[in-house]
C-alpha cells in the first residue's frame, strides 16, 4: 500500500538515514523507497532496515515497511510480517497480509489461514486474497469455509479467490450465494462463477453493465462466458448511453472477439473512441484495436497519429498498426 507520495527520488543511503533519523513522513517515504531496491548488497541492507522499521511507533511507517518487505520478496521477513498481522492499525495488518501473499512462502499459509478464521474483518478480507497466492490447492477449503462469513466483503474476497483458483468444485458452493443481499458481494460471486465457466450469475453481470465501478468487470466476465446470451448483452451495451465509455470500448472489442453478427456497430464504437475527449479512452481504443482491428482501422489510426489528439499515443498507435499488418 502506498501513501501516495509525490514522484520524487531519494538515494539509497539517504533512505537508510531517513528511516532512522527522519520525521514520521520522511521515515515512511524512506520505507516506501526501499521496496524498490534490486542490487543484492543494497537489498540485504534494505531488508535489515525495514525489519527494524516495521516496529516503528508510527503506523504509516509500519505500513510502508510491511509493503516494502513484500516487494523485496525475501522469506527472512516472514516472522515480522506474521507478527504484524496482529497490529492495532488496520492498514498495517492488511499490508502485512498482502506482503505474505506476495512473498508466497509456505510458512505464511497457516498464519493467514488463522487470520481468515479469527482476525478482524479487514484482515479476514485481505487474508482471503493472500491465502490463494501462497498455496492455491490448500487454500480451497479455508476459502469455502469463509463463504459463510458474516462480513459480506470477506465473502466477496473468498469468492473471487475461489474464482481465481479455478477449481470447479467451488461452483456448488458459490451458486447458492448468487442472490446475496449485498450488491457488491452478489456481483463478485457472479464474476467468480463466470471465471469458473458457470453462467448462474449472468443476470447480475448484465445488470451491472451500466455501473461506473463494475461495468468493466461485467464486460470481462460476460466475454469469458461467451455464450449467445452474453454476446447479445454486450451488443446492447454498445448503444446504452449509461454504460461508461471505457466499458463500451471493451464491449465493442469483446463483440468482435466473440464473432458477433453486429460487427459494424462494434467497429463504429472503436473508431469513434479514437476521437474521444479523454486520452485514456483513446488509448484504450488503440490498445483494443491491436487485438481486433483490421485494414478498416488503419486509416483512422494514421489520422489520429497525425492529429494533436494522438501526440501522447504515437508509440501505441505504431504498435497497433504493426499488429494489424501482421498475418493472423
Amino acid at each position: 500500500m502506498s501513501f501516495l507520495f509525490p514522484s520524487s527520488t531519494i538515494t539509497f543511503d539517504a533512505a537508510l538515514r531517513d528511516l532512522v533519523q527522519g520525521s514520521p513522513r520522511a521515515r515512511a517515504f524512506a520505507a516506501h523507497a526501499l521496496g524498490d531496491v534490486t542490487e543484492p548488497t543494497e537489498k540485504r541492507r534494505a531488508l535489515e532496515a525495514l525489519i527494524r522499521a516495521i516496529d516503528d511507533d508510527r503506523l504509516e511507517v509500519r505500513a510502508e515497511a510491511a509493503a516494502s518487505l513484500g516487494d523485496l520478496r525475501e522469506p527472512a521477513a516472514l516472522p515480522v510480517l506474521v507478527k504484524r498481522l496482529d497490529d492495532v492499525a488496520p492498514i498495517v495488518r492488511q499490508n502485512a497480509a498482502i506482503a505474505l501473499g506476495t512473498i508466497g512462502h509456505p510458512d505464511g499459509f497457516d498464519p493467514l489461514a488463522t487470520a481468515l478464521r479469527e482476525g478482524p474483518g479487514d484482515l479476514r478480507f485481505q487474508a482471503a486474497t493472500s491465502l490463494a497466492e501462497v498455496d492455491r490447492e490448500r487454500a480451497y477449503e479455508p476459502l469455502v469455509a469463509a463463504l459463510g462469513d458474516d462480513d459480506p466483503q470477506v465473502v466477496a474476497a473468498a469468492a473471487l479467490s475461489l474464482g481465481a483458483i479455478g477449481d470447479a468444485r467451488a461452483v456448488a458452493a458459490l451458486v447458492p450465494l448468487v442472490e446475496h443481499k449485498n450488491r457488491g458481494t452478489r456481483f463478485d460471486i457472479a464474476y467468480a462463477l463466470a471465471e469458473l465457466g458457470d453462467a448462474s450469475g449472468r443476470p447480475v453481470l448484465i445488470e451491472e453493465l451500466d455501473d461506473l465501478d463494475r461495468a468493466w468487470d461485467a464486460v470481462t466476465a460476460l466475454e469469458a462466458l461467451g455464450k449467445p446470451e452474453d454476446l447479445k448483452a454486450l451488443t446492447r451495451a454498445l448503444t446504452n448511453k449509461r454504460v461508461p465509455p471505457e466499458a463500451t470500448v471493451l464491449a465493442a472489442a469483446a463483440v468482435l472477439r466473440l464473432g458477433g453478427s453486429n460487427d459494424e456497430a462494434a467497429r463504429k464504437v472503436l473508431l469513434a473512441a479514437l476521437t474521444a475527449r479523454k486520452v485514456h479512452v483513446r488509448g484504450l481504443a488503440v490498445e483494443q484495436l491491436a487485438e481486433v482491428g483490421g485494414t478498416w482501422a488503419r486509416e483512422p489510426l494514421e489520422r489520429l497519429a497525425r492529429s494533436g489528439k494522438g501526440s501522447e499515443l504515437l508509440e501505441p498507435i505504431a504498435q497497433t498498426l504493426r499488429a494489424i499488418a501482421e498475418p493472423r
